[in-house]
């Protein structure tokens, strides 16, 4: 969109002597205008957040009181790759975002519950495979849960027990998953009655 199509539109609204056709034509560069700005504010948002802006302070930037408000309305404008599904909506994708967040949380609490397992696990399989060797040394017991689902392919085709610790591990996190999901459904269900 061009800068005299944003004058031709200011033209338009402040002028007096136009005709029909003329206040047409603007309103649909309005429209044009409108659209193309829409599409800027999400990439100004992701760019500002990655380079390390915090919601708190892009909510001023944005005309909203918080950092929930300021994420709420990226992923609004976010546009989704979901398509017309529930979760293709502006609310769908700000449902769909906290509950893989609520989803992530839950599964991170169970493998610190569940560290000394993990790390005996990727203790074995690290003898294979460097990137679980690697993981071990972080603090979390989080970290080792990506490696291990990586490695799994390549222990299947040399020790199908550990593959089937591995397989088991990611079926348990797997239903962690779930279970915060119909969680939260259900509150859903109940908080729309």
């Amino acid at each position: 969109m061009a800068i005299g199509d944003y004058e031709t539109v200011r033209a338009a609204a402040t002028g007096d002597d136009l005709s029909a056709g003329q206040v047409l034509s603007a309103l649909v560069l309005l429209r044009r205008l409108r659209d193309e700005l829409a599409g800027w504010e999400p990439q100004l948002i992701a760019a500002a957040r990655e380079l390390g802006t915090s919601w708190a302070e892009l909510a001023p930037a944005l005309g909203v009181a918080s950092r929930q408000a300021a994420e709420r309305r990226y992923l609004r404008l976010r546009p989704s790759e979901l398509g017309a599904t529930a979760e293709g909506t502006a609310e769908g994708r700000v449902r769909a975002e906290r509950d893989r967040r609520a989803a992530d949380r839950a599964v991170s609490q169970w493998a610190r519950d569940n560290a000394a397992s993990l790390r005996s696990l990727a203790g074995q399989v690290g003898r294979v495979d460097v990137v679980v060797r690697e993981a071990l040394a972080e603090d979390d017991a989080v970290a080792l849960l990506g490696p291990l689902t990586a490695a799994l392919s390549r222990v299947r085709a040399t020790d199908s027990g550990l593959a089937a610790e591995i397989q088991s591990v990611n079926e348990q996190a797997e239903e962690v998953r779930r279970d915060t999901q119909t969680l939260r459904d259900s509150q859903t269900l109940r908080d729309n009655q």
